[in-house]
């Protein structure tokens, strides 16, 4: 299947089956944390080293239909004493910013038509972004809902200094061999399931 209006569809399909079929796969998805954190800061407890000179910031998203959950994986994270942000559609057409968030802060509907932090809540480049998909292939490309917001805003960050991670938060029944792809579409440095931790994409 090469049309992506036409994978689109049959993706959500299968997304809307595995959330029926996997209930705790949120819940799952936190016991593949700790090695996702190691894999980043390259060795063995390096992440807690770094925890201990800067904060260090994961952006999740407000899960819509059969998004798998981010919950549990933000309570995880603060858990760990990493600060959280959500992203925001300031406009349509616009990249996403980040906004610093809490489980129980106050959100309003974006441009995106998604609930995300208020205007006084503090911009942010995370150093790691959860990313929820469609579907991902074996290189990394992310089939999203079309809207274009995750691609224009990781080829905006693409000059960031450090590069932040993207990472592709989704259930196991979504990685695929291979999607099409086009010249906006950006890549993965991996993906975080229920199942495992795969990372084999960062450059």
């Amino acid at each position: 299947m090469t049309d992506k209006s036409e994978l689109r569809a049959a993706m959500r399909a299968t997304r809307k089956r595995l959330a029926v079929e996997r209930p705790d796969a949120a819940e799952r998805v936190v016991e593949h944390l700790p090695e996702l954190l190691e894999t980043m800061f390259e060795t063995a407890g390096s992440f807690a080293e770094e925890q201990k000179r800067r904060r260090f910031t994961a952006a999740v998203y407000k899960a819509v239909g059969s998004e798998l959950s981010a919950l549990p994986l933000a309570r995880a994270l603060l858990a760990r004493d990493v600060d959280l942000a959500l992203p925001v559609a300031p406009g349509v057409g616009e990249p996403l910013v980040f906004r610093r968030w809490t489980p129980g802060d106050p959100l309003e509907i974006d441009a995106s038509g998604v609930p995300a932090p208020l205007p006084l809540a503090e911009v942010v480049t995370p150093d790691v972004i959860f990313i929820p998909l469609l579907a991902v292939d074996q290189r990394g490309y992310r089939l999203g809902q079309g809207g274009g917001y995750y691609d224009r805003t990781l080829h905006a960050l693409r000059v960031a200094s450090p590069l932040p991670w993207f990472i592709g938060l989704c259930y196991a029944g979504q990685m695929i061999d291979s999607l099409p792809d086009e010249v906006h579409d950006e890549r993965l440095h991996g993906v975080l399931t229920e199942a495992f931790c795969s990372t084999v994409w960062k450059a």
